[in-house]
């Protein structure tokens, strides 16, 4: 059994794995940056290591010193959390290659997924749906408007090696498209270093559905349901809930399943994210996320499943303790994401948390590494709390979930829960009915007029 982890992430996310590890007997380090001194997550856990200044290049992406940082304090395993490290294959092979237990998917199952082409070859082969598209990455000088003839307008241009929203351009009809592959093309090597960019068919109004699995090395695997997080604002999920109101039983059990045996048929080994969109009763896979997410949450509320301390027990050798038919779903969960933003312009806020008192109640979780007087960096992402709250139906969910953000209180910062505020009580949120362009759209038509 691995005896201590190294938390190679900061804010909330290592917080929620010092907490996984402690209820197991597990001992912790947390590394940190100069500007995370004084953290919620470094003040708890058993050791802590500053491996560099502020700047995330040199400190929280610095993987020698990561591992440096195993080797002095006796680690046995890393876990990465998510962003920052997580689905680097590079990382993982070397935290390996160094002796260390790596909590994650085998190294060449995150190189594959991270590139979008791989992925989706791999996820044809394993009989997953696609978005048709080009079948691997394109130029200004190739004959895409076959590719597009074919597909249909509109078609999307978008990074293999990305995500975010970032190396993505809309194109609706044939004159744009070679400019749009040029641009997207000079995004993508901008942010990842990579200028493939491929082609799919854009969908007008879909919803975005992930399915949770988890899978280890004996071939087993179980799904824990899907999650809806079609409130997106520049493709960055605001608002998730777990079930998805928009799909059937039928399709959860089919749809799961299908994923489950996909991680048996791939060998995959950890906690990942298979992500869809899905229009007129279709699902097309996009991509797979090989770590923990950060609405993981709102699956264990619905479920009972701890995701973290199954992904540390699944790195340790263990088989997975649950079958399918073990896992039951209860109940309707909310997270809302609560970023050091302004919650109209979206300006970020840091800044020291003048006071700070978190909902409670029965069924309300909120995972959060603030405290009173605590400093919030302007280094990193500015999400700084996820509040999660479960009911036994969707409308006693919404009910719970408006009362726990009347609650919350973070003073000396600005923070986006006025928004979620509006969510909570907009007519078509609590009647289920958006796609991924709704939160677009709802705050365009908040915009003061020019």
């Amino acid at each position: 059994m691995i005896k201590k982890v190294l938390i190679a992430n900061r804010g909330e996310i290592a917080l929620r794995i010092h907490r996984a590890c402690h209820e197991m007997g597990v001992k912790t380090v947390a590394i940190h940056s100069t500007a995370d001194t004084d953290a919620m997550y470094v003040r708890l856990a058993d050791e802590s290591v500053c491996i560099g200044p502020a700047s995330s290049k040199d400190s929280y992406l610095n993987m020698h010193a990561i591992l440096s940082a195993a080797t002095v304090t006796g680690a046995d395993a890393v876990h990465p959390g998510y962003g920052f490290l997580s689905e680097n294959a590079e990382f993982a092979a070397m935290v390996e290659e160094h002796g260390f237990i790596f909590i994650g998917p085998k190294p060449e199952h995150i190189r594959v997924m991270g590139d979008k082409i791989l992925a989706k070859e791999a996820m044809v082969r394993l009989g997953i749906p696609v978005v048709p598209g080009s079948s691997g990455g394109v130029t200004p000088q190739d004959d895409v408007d076959k590719i597009c003839e074919a597909v249909g307008y509109p078609v999307i241009v978008k990074a293999s090696g990305g995500g975010g929203g970032k190396g993505m351009q809309i194109v609706r009809d044939p004159e744009n498209l070679r400019q749009a592959i040029t641009i997207a093309k000079t995004e993508a090597k901008a942010n990842f270093g990579n200028d493939e960019v491929f082609i799919e068919k854009f969908l007008e109004t879909p919803r975005h559905i992930e399915v949770q699995v988890l899978s280890d090395e004996h071939g087993n695997a179980i799904h824990l349901g899907e999650r809806d997080c079609s409130l997106q604002r520049r493709h960055q999920k605001v608002w998730e809930e777990a079930p998805s109101p928009a799909i059937s039983e039928k399709q959860r059990k089919t749809l799961g399943e299908l994923c489950s045996d996909a991680c048996v048929k791939f060998g995959y080994r950890g906690a990942g994210t298979f992500e869809f969109l899905y229009e007129k009763g279709e699902f097309f896979f996009i991509e797979m996320n090989t770590r923990v997410q950060v609405e993981h949450p709102v699956t264990e509320m619905i479920t009972g499943v701890d995701i973290v301390q199954e992904q540390i027990r699944i790195a340790a050798g263990e088989k997975l303790r649950l079958t399918q038919k073990d896992v039951h779903f209860r109940g309707h969960a909310i997270e809302c994401r609560i970023n050091a933003e302004h919650h109209q312009t979206f300006a970020p806020s840091p800044g020291t948390v003048v006071a700070y008192h978190p909902p409670g109640g029965l069924r309300v979780r909120v995972d959060s590494a603030l405290y009173g007087g605590y400093r919030v960096p302007p280094h990193y992402d500015s999400l700084i709390a996820k509040l999660i709250v479960l009911g036994n139906d969707r409308a006693e969910c919404l009910r719970r979930l408006r009362r726990a953000l009347e609650e919350f209180v973070i003073d000396g910062i600005q923070t986006i829960i006025p928004l979620h505020q509006d969510l909570a009580k907009n007519l078509d949120v609590v009647n289920g009915e958006y796609d991924i362009h709704w939160l677009e759209h709802y705050l365009e038509s908040k915009e003061p007029a020019n």
